[in-house]
């Protein structure tokens, strides 16, 4: 199991009825996932994928990691009240999730665990490259790409980081608790995917926005429910 810990016990509170009404058996397990802050690759529109450790975050980013750090202290508080309170903290091993993750770990005091498995798709010989650059080179790549029909190339597919998403979310999913899960914009993108039971092809039209938080609840066994998608509370 990719990781460096044990997913921790349950927390203090039951979450409510879905927004739809229905109540499902059993206590929800809530996920919040943080896209990390921006950096130099965001500003310049390119593609930042699993090399390691990647950049860092710029000025503005670690702005936006402080401010994601005050929504995720708020959250069973002033801040969607009906959740549990965050409690724990995992990362994707690169730079800019983890300068995010700590922001957000000192304003909990908690300590921030790592899980492989949270890490950006690899981009193979995309990564660094911006779109239009992608396409002069490989044309009908990109489209090919989020629609789930090929790799990039010497890199993952949509559906490969779906694949390995989805027992990231069982694996730090626990009843009664909020656990934060700071990573990226495609791992966030195949979360709600999955959560909706949404094919590959529609999981880019979610816009994760830098520093945003995506909240999800899932109940053993059963369904998933997307309660927001990139929150900027301020």
């Amino acid at each position: 199991m990719a990781g460096s810990a044990t997913p921790p016990g349950a927390g203090e509170e039951t979450a409510p009825a879905t927004s739809a009404g229905w109540r499902p058996d059993g206590p929800a397990a809530t996920l919040v996932l943080v896209r990390h802050g921006r950096t130099a690759m965001t500003d310049a529109g390119a593609y930042s994928g699993a090399a390691d450790p990647g950049p860092g975050l710029t000025t503005a980013g670690h702005i936006e990691a402080a401010r994601a750090a005050d929504a995720v202290a708020r959250l069973g508080r002033d801040f969607l009240p009906d959740l549990p309170r965050a409690g724990t903290v995992v990362a994707s091993p690169l730079a800019r999730t983890q300068q995010t993750a700590e922001a957000i770990g000192r304003r909990l005091g908690a300590h921030v665990r790592t899980d492989t498995d949270l890490v950006e798709a690899g981009f193979g010989s995309w990564d660094g490259l911006t779109a239009v650059e992608i396409d002069a080179h490989d044309p009908g790549g990109l489209r090919g790409w989020y629609a789930g029909d090929r790799p990039a190339p010497g890199g993952e597919s949509v559906a490969d980081v779906g694949a390995r998403v989805a027992p990231v979310l069982g694996r730090w999913a626990v009843p009664d608790a909020t656990v934060v899960l700071v990573t990226h914009t495609i791992v966030i993108r195949a979360a709600v995917g999955l959560a909706l039971d949404a094919p590959v092809h529609a999981w880019n039209r979610v816009r994760i926005a830098p520093g945003s938080l995506t909240v999800l609840r899932r109940w053993p066994g059963g369904p998933s429910e997307v309660v927001a998608t990139s929150l900027l509370p301020r």
